[in-house]
C-alpha cells in the first residue's frame, strides 16, 4: 500500500512538473528493490523522502532552465540594443549638420546680396564716370578740370573694385553655399534615417564624421586663405565625399545582385563616364574660358576709361573723351554679363554635375569590387537607386545598358535624364 500511494503521489507531482521531470520520476518509480541477507521481505525507501528527493531533484531542474533562459533572453536584449554612447554621437553630430545647414544657407544669402549690390553699384560708377567725361570733352576752363578730375577718380575706383569682386567671384560663391546647404540637409536624413532604423554602430558614427569633414573642405566658408580656386589651371569635378576604401573583387552573388546586374551596371559606368562626366567637365572649361575672358575685360576697359578721361581737354582732346566714353560703356556691358549672367555660378554648377557622377561611378564600382556580397548594398533597392538618380525606370536603364553594350563607344545617349 505505501508504495501504491508513493507512486499516485509521486505521478501527480511528475505531471504538474513537466516533461523535464518525467524521465527523473519514472526512475524513482522503477528504483530496484534492496533485499536484506536473512529475509525475503524488501526494502522500500519511505514515500515521504523518496517525495522530497523528487521535489528537490524537480527544482532544482527547473531553476537551472529558467537561470538559462534568462541567460539566453539578456543576450538578445542587449545584442538587439544599441550603445547609447553611439547614439549621443550621432545626435551631437546630427546637431551640428543641422547648424552648418543654417550657416551655409544664411552666408550664401549674404554672398548672394553682395553680388547683385557690387554689380549695381560698379555700373552706376562707371556710367556715371562716362557720363561726365562725356560733359568734360565739351567744355573748358575751371569746370572742366573738375569733371576730369571726378570721372578720372570714379574709374579708379571701379577698377579697383572690379579687381576684386572679379577674385573672389560673388555669383560661384553663393553656388558653393547652396550645394553646401543641399548636401549637409541630405547627410542629416541619412543619419536620422541611421538613428530610427534600428542599431547604429560605431563605423556609422566614424562615417558620419568623415562626410562632414570632407564637406567642410570641399565648401569652405572663409574666404581667406582656403576660399576655393576660381580660376583653377584645370577643370576637376568637384570632391565632396570621403574616399571609399579600396576593396577586393570577388565573384559571389545573392544579396540581390547577379551576374546580369553587375554588367548591367558595369555598362551603366562606362556611359556615365564616356557622356555624361565628360560633357560637363567640356561645359565647365568653357565657361571658365569665358569667365577668365570678361574677368580681365571689365578691369581693363575701366582701367583704359581712366586713363582717356585724364587727357581730355589736352592735344589729344577727341580721341582721349572717345576712349573714356566708350570704353566705360563698354565695361559696364562686360561687367554685367560677366556677374549678372553669373558666369562664375554656371561654372561651379557644371563642376558640381560632373562630381555628381564621379560620386555614383565610385559608389557602384565600390560595391562591385566588393568580395563579400553581404556588405555590399541590396541589388534590386541599389538598382532603384541609380535609376532615380539618373531619372529613369528600371527598363529604361536595362535598355540603356543594353544599348551601351552594342553599341560601346559609339553611343549617343546621355545616361541621365535629369540635367
Amino acid at each position: 500500500m505505501a508504495s501504491l500511494q508513493s507512486s499516485s503521489v509521486i505521478g501527480s507531482l511528475a505531471y504538474s512538473s513537466g516533461r523535464c521531470r518525467r524521465g527523473m520520476t519514472r526512475a524513482a518509480i522503477n528504483m530496484p528493490k534492496l533485499r536484506n541477507g536473512g529475509g525475503g521481505q524488501s526494502l522500500r525507501l519511505p514515500a515521504r523522502d523518496l517525495v522530497q528527493e523528487v521535489l528537490d531533484l524537480g527544482i532544482g531542474l527547473s531553476v537551472a532552465t529558467t537561470s538559462h533562459v534568462e541567460k539566453k533572453y539578456r543576450s538578445r536584449t542587449v545584442s538587439n540594443v544599441s550603445d547609447p554612447m553611439v547614439i549621443a554621437k550621432l545626435h551631437e553630430i546630427m546637431e551640428a549638420v543641422a547648424d552648418r545647414v543654417e550657416m551655409h544657407k544664411n552666408i550664401g544669402e549674404q554672398r548672394d546680396n553682395w553680388n547683385s549690390l557690387l554689380l549695381t553699384s560698379i555700373n552706376a560708377i562707371t556710367l556715371t564716370a562716362a557720363t561726365m567725361a562725356g560733359i568734360a570733352a565739351t567744355n573748358v576752363g575751371g569746370p572742366l578740370m573738375a569733371l576730369k578730375l571726378s570721372s578720372t577718380l570714379m574709374y579708379l575706383a571701379a577698377t579697383g573694385m572690379l579687381v576684386v569682386m572679379n577674385k573672389i567671384q560673388p555669383s560661384h560663391l553663393v553656388e558653393e553655399q547652396r550645394n553646401a546647404a543641399r548636401l549637409f540637409k541630405q547627410l542629416h536624413c541619412q543619419i536620422q534615417t541611421t538613428l530610427s532604423s534600428g542599431n547604429p554602430t560605431g563605423s556609422d558614427v566614424e562615417e558620419a564624421m568623415e562626410k562632414v569633414l570632407a564637406l567642410d573642405k570641399a565648401y569652405p566658408l572663409p574666404l581667406i586663405g582656403v576660399m576655393l580656386e576660381k580660376f583653377p589651371k584645370t577643370v576637376e569635378p568637384a570632391v565632396w565625399w570621403p574616399q571609399h576604401r579600396q576593396r577586393q573583387e570577388g565573384r559571389t552573388y545573392g544579396n540581390g545582385w547577379s551576374v546580369e546586374l553587375e554588367e548591367e551596371m558595369r555598362e551603366i559606368v562606362g556611359v556615365l563616364k564616356r557622356k555624361d562626366t565628360e560633357d560637363y567637365l567640356r561645359l565647365g572649361k568653357i565657361a571658365l574660358k569665358v569667365n577668365k575672358v570678361l574677368s580681365i575685360s571689365g578691369p581693363l576697359l575701366t582701367g583704359m576709361a581712366a586713363c582717356g578721361t585724364a587727357f581730355v581737354g589736352s592735344s589729344h582732346a577727341p580721341w582721349a573723351a572717345i576712349v573714356g566714353v566708350v570704353a566705360g560703356a563698354m565695361a559696364s556691358v562686360v561687367n554685367t554679363m560677366e556677374h549678372g549672367g553669373q558666369v562664375g555660378m554656371v561654372f561651379e554648377m557644371y563642376r558640381n554635375n560632373a562630381g555628381f557622377f564621379r560620386l555614383m561611378e565610385e559608389t557602384i564600382e565600390s560595391n562591385l569590387n566588393e568580395r563579400d556580397v553581404r556588405r555590399r548594398e541590396n541589388g534590386e533597392l541599389f538598382e532603384m537607386k541609380v535609376a532615380l538618380q539618373l531619372g529613369r525606370s528600371l527598363s529604361g536603364l536595362k535598355n540603356l545598358a543594353a544599348s551601351s553594350s552594342k553599341k560601346g563607344e559609339a553611343i549617343e545617349e546621355f545616361a541621365s535624364k535629369l540635367f
